[in-house]
């Protein structure tokens, strides 16, 4: 009987090893058949895989968009590298690798012999503050690389991920030309400080170079050592926004600053793999965003009182709806959180619709000229989560998007 049991106990051995084989087997062939959606973030990852499996597909709806796309990318190819270092004026480090820019509503004192200190003038641009490139350097470094990364992404051409690989290098890697990882420099006042916390909203646009970056996953032109340095820019530019007093100071702003603060935070943090650091930022935001930040009846006061009050509520809603875009990627909602006297998303969306589509007039100030259009792509993502009859209603009410239009291929 001895051998009788060693016999089954082999049996049954090799069955579980057989088994275990074709599992490994099969799990392997889904990993590698099965599309995986991309390290993005504010972009929906598992969206543009299957657009671009649609368009491989022969789907012929896309071809407007992808076409001038493409005319966009061509044009980035020829971009000139950015850098900080290509500038004038020497930050007061003494360094031209941090990056330094001038507060922009802030102009000589007419009645001081030396102009200085500079006084506010709330909404007016000072021209003076195109002497500090830095700025616009980044703004067409992240408009580049974004362009090249999503036409890699979709047609798949080494050259376009190569440039924007040179363009990532020059900004972030390349010891001779690379920004160092703060902004103690940025929005200075002439006569009064060097440098604010407030200049932290100029790095927003960097939440749309980590999701580019996400979509060169693959590419030979961007290597293991390039995402590990790329990566090492980003955490020690994360711990200065979290340690330093300009970053502290901007964590602390109560209107739109605090809200693309927590967003720079929660990208880079998901960039990083920081989910911790992440989750916390976004539950927090519920209390110390929205429920600060928006009136029961949906105002914003705290961008109600800019001379470009229109601009400045749009602006921060975008924010807010980023927010609520990065919860989805870790499971907090943003989108539905509600505090018990209404103050939401929602609400303060209900607040802005009726001046967009011209059902009201806009009794606030607005210097400049009057674009009711900035708040249509966020109608747009605020109909993807709010699939009731009245949002479809309000999306037929406004101008669908042209077909060449970029967010035919990404929303």
């Amino acid at each position: 009987m001895d051998w009788l049991r060693g016999l089954i106990k082999l049996l049954i051995s090799t069955l579980t090893a057989l088994l275990l084989i074709q599992f490994a087997d099969a799990r392997s062939k889904a990993q590698r058949t099965s599309p995986n959606p991309r390290r993005v973030f504010l972009l929906d990852g598992r969206h543009l895989l299957e657009t671009r499996q649609r368009i491989r597909d022969g789907d012929k709806r896309f071809e407007p968009s992808l076409a001038q796309l493409r005319r966009e990318a061509e044009k980035a190819l020829s971009s000139p590298l950015q850098s900080v270092v290509n500038k004038d004026a020497t930050p007061p480090s003494g360094d031209k690798h941090d990056y330094m820019s001038q507060a922009p509503y802030f102009w000589r004192d007419q009645t001081s012999p030396t102009g200085s200190p500079y006084i506010r003038r709330d909404g007016e641009r000072n021209p003076e503050i195109n002497k500090f490139p830095d700025h616009q350097s980044m703004d067409r470094m992240v408009g580049a690389v974004e362009l090249l990364a999503l036409e890699y992404f979709f047609e798949g051409e080494e050259t376009f991920a190569a440039k924007a690989a040179q363009l990532l290098r020059a900004w972030f890697v390349d010891p001779a030309t690379r920004m160092n990882p703060n902004l103690e420099y940025a929005q200075g006042i002439p006569g009064i400080n060097t440098g604010r916390g407030i200049g932290l909203i100029e790095t927003r646009g960097l939440t749309r170079v980590v999701d580019a970056v996400g979509l060169l996953a693959g590419s030979k032109a961007w290597s293991e050592s390039d995402q590990r340095s790329l990566e090492q820019w980003f955490a020690d530019f994360l711990r200065w926004m979290l340690e330093s007093k300009n970053g502290r100071d901007e964590a602390a702003a109560k209107n739109n600053h605090g809200t693309y603060y927590d967003l720079q935070v929660t990208s880079f943090a998901l960039f990083l793999g920081k989910n911790t650091l992440a989750t916390h930022t976004l539950e927090t935001a519920r209390e110390k965003r929205i429920a600060i930040q928006i009136d029961p009846d949906g105002r914003q006061p705290l961008e109600l009182v800019r001379t470009r009050a229109w601009s400045y509520s749009v602006g921060n809603l975008d924010g807010l709806t980023l927010l609520a875009t990065l919860g989805e990627r870790i499971g907090v909602d943003l989108w539905d959180y509600r505090t018990a006297d209404g103050r939401s998303i929602r609400r303060a969306f209900d607040y802005l619709i009726p001046f967009a589509l011209g059902a009201k007039n806009w009794p606030h100030q607005q210097l400049g000229e009057w674009q009711p259009q900035i708040l249509y792509p966020m109608m747009r993502r605020a109909a993807a989560r709010y699939r009731d009859e009245k949002y479809q209603a309000l999306m037929a009410k406004i101008p669908r998007l042209d077909p060449g239009d970029r967010g035919n291929l990404t929303f």
